[in-house]
């Protein structure tokens, strides 16, 4: 990867320009025409470095989802991920290092239909119960990645301050602003005004388009708007999720001061599964080496007394589906504001 490649791909994770020609601003930028930006975007896309360009919304705004798992005998697992990877409403599906090893998460417009397709799954699967482990308080979520060694997509990132409330309210959005982020989750259009073609889908002008993702992201109803990256084809090979059983009295305190880490890439707060599950803190890390993550966690563990609690760190095996999440579809009836 060149220099050039290196810059688009980590210095636009987020703050895409809200132009009419976003990619004309970020060749400007670089010092490169408009249709290289969008031609090495394709390419990204293509190799499979780069998901999408576009969105990512901030847990508990708009939908619902929940991080749900199984534990699949070893010879049929290849068979259940299958299984699970189709459902559409299944955008993550992983194998983990624990007798609970297959891992995904199920997305929706609410929560009981994410607890409908976590039941189906369940049925289909026919492995036992499933565990529906939804999140209750997120301290910090956003999948950028530093891959210059130079940090500038980390250091652009801002933490999510813990809410009054146990989670963040959800957005009642009008017709026009449901048809808008569901055209969204798909990610924009590698073309020279895809903001248009965003509005073409939407029912919406270019102008109003604009507008209303710069209030999304204002009101942090959009987490970011930029080049979504695919971690593992970029070098972090290395990733785990490491989880911790914290007295409910100190899990906020102990989350939200953890979350600061810059090489925490996501840390929340999930229900426990009692009796299968006791683990109620959760934090991904991702890195280049097994023994890299390691030694992060390791560090999380001292600085925050996170030894006297009981804990397990369950590195990924292998990747069966990883895509962007979809919450809405175009033709589900809304409530209008107000």
């Amino acid at each position: 990867m060149d220099r050039l490649e290196q810059r688009l791909l980590n210095d636009f994770q987020r703050g895409l320009p809200l132009v009419p020609r976003p990619f004309a601003e970020i060749g400007a930028r670089l010092g490169i025409p408009e249709m290289n930006v969008i031609s090495m975007l394709r390419r990204f896309i293509m190799a499979g470095k780069v998901s999408r360009v576009g969105a990512t919304f901030v847990p508990g705004r708009i939908g619902a989802a929940t991080l749900a798992t199984l534990s699949v005998p070893r010879e049929r697992l290849p068979d259940v991920a299958g299984m699970v990877s189709a459902c559409p409403e299944v955008n993550h599906n992983y194998e983990r290092e624990h007798r609970f090893n297959l891992w995904f998460v199920v997305t929706g417009p609410d929560e009981r239909h994410v607890e409908t397709v976590v039941r189906r799954i369940g049925r289909i699967a026919d492995c036992g119960r499933v565990l529906s482990l939804p999140t209750v308080e997120a301290y910090h979520a956003d999948l950028g990645f530093d891959i210059s060694g130079s940090t500038p997509a980390d250091a652009g990132r801002t933490r999510l301050r813990i809410p009054r409330e146990v989670a963040p309210p959800p957005v009642v959005f009008s017709a026009s602003e449901h048809a808008l982020a569901a055209a969204l989750q798909k990610g924009l259009s590698l073309v020279a005004r895809p903001y248009a073609e965003l509005g073409r889908a939407a029912g919406l002008s270019e102008p109003a388009v604009i507008a209303t993702l710069t209030a999304w992201l204002e009101h942090r109803i959009v987490n970011r708007l930029g080049v979504i990256v695919r971690h593992h084809e970029l070098g972090f090979s290395a990733n785990a999720m490491a989880v911790w059983d914290v007295p409910n009295v100190e899990v906020r305190s102990i989350g939200s001061s953890m979350a600061q880490a810059q090489y925490v890439t996501l840390c929340y707060r999930r229900l426990r599964h009692l009796p299968e599950w006791p683990y109620n803190l959760y934090c991904m890390i991702h890195g280049t080496s097994r023994d890299g993550v390691l030694a992060r966690i390791a560090e999380l563990n001292g600085k925050h007394g996170l030894d006297r609690f009981p804990h397990a760190v369950l590195f990924s095996r292998r990747r069966f589906k990883q895509s962007g999440a979809r919450y809405l579809h175009s033709g589900l009836k809304v409530a209008a504001n107000g």
